[in-house]
């Protein structure tokens, strides 16, 4: 256990995260930097995504949604998606058996039918693999956006009180989240936005009402355990009234 992590573990549980949520950005300034094709980029930020798994599994985080690919990344090149796509599908057939040794469980949020079938079988065997463990639950956010998501809660809302199953009256703050993609996950108590912008990027619009924000000018692809514990840090000294005194 690195020192770093160790003077994490002197803050008290109760000061620790149970959910973490992530905006992974910056791979293309990454790799732009340094006159890499901005798949080199991805490549790298990997390699982050792999080691803050690893970190936040050790220190007893409960959940970790990390924004992957968003609804509007669909409007990238098509070339550039079809790397992500087949990257994508890569690290879920290599890293596995690395998840499964770390008793991690897998869960997806987003529009899924709108991957490539290849992805949405790959994911499927990797989510069932994985299902029996006990640890940390990744949570990759694909083809996700909050105002989608929201959307189709509503129509799914919707179609119920047209059904008769519910009246109007009765939908209330649960019912909403009850219908969300992450209704079966608590909402984020920390959101992470790596690359020094300040906006949330349509991520989590409902659940991150009273989140903690962390905002670093770290790179993603730079973003490792040193950044992570930081931020958790940062974290456990905040004080959350949430809307008291």
């Amino acid at each position: 256990m690195s020192a770093a992590s160790s003077q994490l573990n002197l803050v008290a549980p109760e000061k620790r995260p149970q959910h973490v949520a992530i905006i992974m950005d910056g791979n293309g300034r990454w790799a732009r930097q340094r006159r890499l094709p901005r798949i080199e980029g991805h490549r790298q930020g990997a390699e982050s995504a792999r080691s803050v798994i690893r970190a936040a599994g050790e220190l007893g985080i409960r959940y970790l949604t990390l924004y992957a690919f968003s609804v509007e990344n669909w409007h990238r090149p098509r070339s550039e998606v079809d790397a992500l796509m087949k990257y994508l599908l890569r690290y879920l057939k290599t890293e596995t058996s690395e998840l499964h040794r770390n008793n991690v469980r897998l869960e997806v949020i987003g529009q899924v039918g709108r991957l490539p079938s290849r992805v949405q079988v790959q994911l499927e065997k990797t989510r069932v693999a994985l299902s029996k463990n006990t640890g940390l639950t990744l949570i990759l956010a694909l083809s996700y956006g909050g105002r989608t998501e929201i959307v189709d809660a509503v129509r799914s809302i919707a179609a119920e009180v047209q059904a008769g199953t519910l009246t109007a009256s009765q939908i209330n703050e649960q019912v909403v989240a009850g219908h969300l993609y992450t209704r079966d996950f608590p909402d984020p108590d920390l959101l992470i936005r790596t690359s020094g912008e300040m906006r949330v990027s349509n991520f989590l619009l409902w659940q991150i009402s009273y989140a903690e924000f962390v905002i670093t000018p770290t790179l993603w692809p730079d973003f490792r355990e040193p950044q992570f514990y930081a931020a958790l840090k940062e974290y456990a000294q905040r004080h959350r009234r949430f809307g008291g005194i």
